[in-house]
């Protein structure tokens, strides 16, 4: 089909596989995955229900040109050459944003600061007026990637990254990202066929992912814009049908969604988060110490949580609090399939437990390991037997 074109979906490392079946599952086509990126093909529409419907992208770029680059003259060069009065007007606004990797161009903010130059000098040659800078709520975003000696101009369709999902107006100090709660909700395999726990909740964003998750909610909903309404085919009938039909495909949840936290003021945000996000029907939070509790009922439970790290809570005493985990699942919580992301490596031997499994994945710039613990009813042996 014609009206189709390649996008590139950018997410965090550890994430495209995650990213590639999301994709699959919405109807793209050519799905290839790259490092924090996947590639794949689709219309119009198909772009407006990725940046509505995907929980793992932060961005949905759409190429629109590719060439190789000597110098800064030949980018300003190549750029000047497009025609950019298709995608803008001269009384519009534009903001540029560049990531290289090359040892010839080293400069990101100067490899924007060329391309800008060359849009609106054409601009200026061609209409004898020129569109404005504006960083906060450009018309047009615009992406440059150069690789080497590669360049790829791309359109951003999404403008503010994605995991800006619009529920959260209430945070704690280092408050996890809702693309990375959202993907090691999905890494830990939750199907919504149980009760699911975040004992250590702070503003309740791993649950709010994961009552989207179980209900099918498309997670950008609330969002108040996408950058590609301000596009100039900008089509407002096609995107209020992909709602409609995203909505339609929601799905009744029957378990509980539990969260704790040993803060009142973390528990009164996470309530706000979750009143944001029209999730107070699925999800109660407690003000209980996790360590001073047990699960509640024979029940099969789900357990994803984000404990304090030595960067968020200097007083930490690390191999007691990780003492106080393992203790705490062993002794309280039969019958659960617990995982937690941690960024402090070493810690994990203080748990006491052996993980069935560790990933890597990454918390903003730290390495950090997501791992499962499969705590069972009686002792392993029993089950076995």
């Amino acid at each position: 089909m014609e009206n189709n074109f390649k996008m590139v979906a950018k997410t965090l490392f550890g994430f495209e596989e995650l990213l590639a079946k999301e994709l699959r599952n919405l109807g793209a086509q050519d799905v290839k995955i790259g490092v924090r990126n996947v590639s794949f093909v689709g219309d119009t529409g198909f772009m407006y229900k990725a940046n509505l419907a995907l929980r793992t992208a932060i961005k949905i770029l759409k190429p629109i040109k590719t060439f190789r680059v000597a110098n800064e003259e030949d980018l300003y060069r190549q750029v000047y050459k497009m025609p950019w009065d298709n995608y803008l007007s001269e009384n519009g606004s534009l903001a540029v944003d560049a990531t290289v990797h090359s040892t010839v161009f080293t400069h990101s903010k100067y490899i924007a600061l060329k391309t800008k130059d060359a849009i609106v000098d054409k601009f200026r040659d061609t209409k004898g007026t020129r569109p404005n800078v504006d960083l906060r709520f450009p018309d047009l975003k615009i992406n440059v990637h150069i690789d080497r000696q590669l360049c790829t101009v791309s359109l951003d369709s999404s403008g503010e990254s994605l995991h800006r999902r619009g529920y959260k107006t209430a945070t704690n100090i280092a408050p996890i990202n809702e693309v990375l709660a959202a993907g090691l909700v999905m890494l830990s395999g939750w199907d919504g066929q149980s009760d699911f726990m975040d004992p250590m909740c702070g503003s309740g964003t791993i649950l709010i992912e994961a009552a989207m998750i179980a209900c099918n909610i498309p997670p950008n909903l609330l969002r108040k814009e996408f950058a590609f309404e301000r596009w100039q085919d900008w089509d407002v009938d096609l995107f209020e049908k992909i709602e409609e039909s995203l909505l339609s495909k929601t799905r009744d949840f029957h378990h509980k969604m539990i969260g704790y936290d040993k803060s009142p003021s973390a528990v009164r945000k996470a309530q706000d988060n979750i009143k944001n996000a029209n999730l107070e029907d699925f999800i109660k939070v407690k003000h209980e110490d996790f360590f001073k509790t047990q699960k509640a009922g024979e029940e099969h439970l789900h357990l994803v949580f984000n404990p304090p790290y030595g960067e968020r809570l200097e007083s930490l005493n690390v191999e007691e609090f990780y003492g106080d985990i393992g203790t705490t699942l062993k002794h309280g919580y039969p019958g659960t399939h617990a995982w937690f992301i941690t960024s402090n490596i070493e810690a994990l031997k203080f748990v006491g437990l052996r993980p069935s499994r560790k990933i890597k994945v990454f918390n903003a710039k730290l390495e950090a390991r997501f791992v499962k613990y499969e705590m069972y009813e009686g002792s392993k042996k029993a089950k076995k037997q």
